[in-house]
């Protein structure tokens, strides 16, 4: 079964969806929302494409490695962003990224 052999990705991506999550939903309560904005969208598109792969893992398709390369690719850079903020929610969001993306890596 594909979702065992991918177990410790399962977890980084739903780890990861989390953390953008809330991420999200914190940068939308920030005072200047206007900085924020590239977070937030980020933040959408890296927990939008974990979930997906998380879901396309466990149908077994035929393109998890396409998919965790695009994944990676997106993780990195909401990382990124994520990193150039000092908010806690924002620290913690990028830390799960960053290990999402070198998991998803692995995969691609």
């Amino acid at each position: 079964m594909a979702h065992e052999k991918y177990q410790d990705l399962i977890e980084k991506l739903h780890e990861c969806m989390e953390a953008c999550n809330h991420c999200y939903d914190a940068c939308l309560k920030e005072d200047d929302i206007q900085k924020m904005a590239e977070c937030i969208r980020l933040d959408r598109e890296c927990a939008d494409i974990c979930g997906y792969l998380e879901q396309a893992i466990s149908r077994n398709s035929p393109f998890i490695s396409e998919l965790a390369a695009a994944c990676a690719k997106i993780c990195q850079a909401c990382g990124d962003e994520c990193n150039k903020h000092d908010h806690q929610h924002c620290q913690d969001c990028a830390k799960a990224c960053y290990e999402c993306a070198e998991a998803c890596k692995q995969v691609s």
